[in-house]
């Protein structure tokens, strides 16, 4: 039995079509709004969630000035993570390429949690461990 060539483009452009569509319904993929305190800084967030039913983050930020530049002064960037609850938690430090900012001033962040993120949004602070955010709030995503 012979398929037809119109048959068979139908079939290969549905099963092109099927495997875009889940190549993007894999995660979300969401810019930082520009930052006032580091207006240079621009990055973005990528929320996956796995076979375990969990949310990957994974955060990639350029251009993010030194922390100890900042004024005032801190010495640590903190990632947030803020859920459908308006629970804010906090969910790491940013690390860089080398050393907490490599020349090229890169940073990335990656971990994994049993909530589902609707807000990420990065603050300068003086201990890595709070439990509350800051006032300095370097970047922030919209809700998604």
């Amino acid at each position: 039995m012979k398929i037809s060539a119109d048959l068979k483009k139908i079939f290969m452009g549905g099963l092109a079509m099927l495997m875009l569509l889940s190549i993007s319904s894999c995660g979300k993929n969401i810019a930082f709004q520009n930052s006032i305190v580091v207006p240079a800084a621009n990055g973005s967030v990528n929320v996956t969630k796995d076979s375990n039913k969990n949310y990957l983050i994974k955060i990639k930020i350029s251009d993010l000035a030194e922390v100890n530049r900042l004024q005032p002064s801190k010495n640590v960037y903190v990632v947030w993570m803020e859920t459908d609850g308006d629970i804010v938690r906090n969910i790491g430090q940013i690390k860089s390429d080398s050393g907490f900012l490599s020349s090229k001033l890169r940073a990335t962040f990656e971990t994994v949690t049993a909530y589902k993120p609707s807000k990420i949004f990065i603050t300068a602070e003086d201990d890595g461990d709070i439990q509350y955010p800051g006032m300095q709030m370097i970047l922030s995503t919209n809700q998604f």
